[in-house]
C-alpha cells in the first residue's frame, strides 16, 4: 500500500473516531484526523520495516488501521487524565 493510501485510511479513521468518541477534545476534529493519519503512517511504516508484509499487500491496510486506532486511543487516554 502506498503512503497516499495510508493517509486516506488515517483520514477515515480520524473521521470515524470523531463520531465514535464525540466528547469535546482540545483541537477537535482536526486533531483527531491528523492523529489518525499519523497513526496510519506509523503502523504502515513499522509493519513494512519489521517485514510483516511487502508492498501492495492487504496486511498494509490492517497495519495502518491498527496504528491509527492505537494513536487515537492513546490520545484519548492522555486527554482523559487531565
Amino acid at each position: 500500500m502506498d503512503v497516499l493510501g495510508w493517509i486516506v485510511i488515517g483520514l477515515l479513521a480520524g473521521v470515524v473516531a470523531g463520531f465514535r468518541m464525540p466528547a469535546r477534545d482540545p483541537g477537535g476534529h482536526v486533531v483527531r484526523i491528523l492523529l489518525g493519519i499519523a497513526g496510519a503512517l506509523l503502523g504502515g511504516f513499522m509493519g513494512r520495516l519489521m517485514g510483516l508484509y511487502g508492498a501492495d499487500q492487504r496486511a498494509g491496510f490492517i497495519a495502518a488501521l491498527m496504528g491509527s486506532a492505537a494513536i487515537l486511543i492513546l490520545y484519548r487516554l492522555t486527554i482523559a487524565r487531565r
